[in-house]
């Protein structure tokens, strides 16, 4: 069991294993209708493709997925030469990633409700209107883009941040850098014109999952991370 949980954490098996997100987020972005406000993709997707657009413009989305796959294509490749895969893990950790969606679920609302003292149901704005390939859609969308720019570059980089420039030790930077990564990860889901109305109990509910996704990315890599969230946001979309 312990050489699940290291080996798992490894390139190649936790960007191959996210693979999958990727190919279905954009094949179901293709056949999306262009809607009033251009066309619909999830928003940390478009964060990250911004600097490309003003780049290469129009070219920018290509580019940017391109400069994506190349970097995940490196780091699979250079690990390789570590071990090779097992194709039966991959089940493995699709089963893992489903229990911890249902956790997620239970251990943020019941904090949230500890915290704030009531329940109250979790508003999703106009997403709830959206048709079920565009909400399946978005959900992939969450699970990879908002893993990679809120806990791979965000929360990375806040903890530099912390390390480097306030000099302090490793945990009160990871504290940190998780704890306001979790904040502005929160604050994002307020912002666009699909953003969830503005409710307290939503974004307490939203910092904690950033704190629980925070520390499962740090525990068991991008991958488990990443289908995690997007598992948990398909339970939410279509629950």
């Amino acid at each position: 069991m312990g050489a699940y949980w290291r080996i798992t954490r490894e390139p190649r098996y936790s960007l191959l294993f996210a693979l999958p997100l990727l190919v279905f987020y954009e094949l179901l972005a293709t056949v999306q209708p262009v809607g009033p406000h251009g066309s619909l993709r999830s928003g940390a997707d478009a964060i990250l493709e911004g600097p490309f657009i003003a780049l290469a413009g129009s070219r920018g989305p290509l580019l940017f997925l391109a400069c994506l796959t190349g970097v995940g294509v490196w780091l699979v490749a250079r690990d390789l030469r570590r071990g090779r895969v097992d194709p039966k893990l991959f089940g493995a950790m699709l089963l893992e990633s489903a229990a911890l969606a249902l956790l997620a679920g239970v251990v943020v609302s019941a904090a949230t409700v500890h915290l704030l003292g009531r329940a109250t149901p979790l508003l999703i704005g106009q997403m709830g209107t959206l048709g079920g390939s565009t909400r399946l859609m978005l959900a992939l969308g969450a699970g990879l883009y908002e893993e990679l720019l809120f806990r791979v570059l965000l929360v990375g980089a806040l903890a530099w941040v912390g390390r480097r420039l306030f000099g302090w030790q490793e945990v009160p930077a990871g504290v940190f850098a998780v704890v306001l990564g979790a904040a502005i990860f929160s604050a994002f889901h307020y912002i666009g014109p699909y953003a969830d109305p503005w409710a307290l109990y939503s974004f307490v509910y939203r910092l904690l999952a950033g704190v629980f996704f925070s520390a499962l990315y740090l525990t068991r890599g991008f991958g488990v991370t990443a289908w995690t969230h997007a598992l948990y946001d398909v339970f939410v979309l279509f629950g």
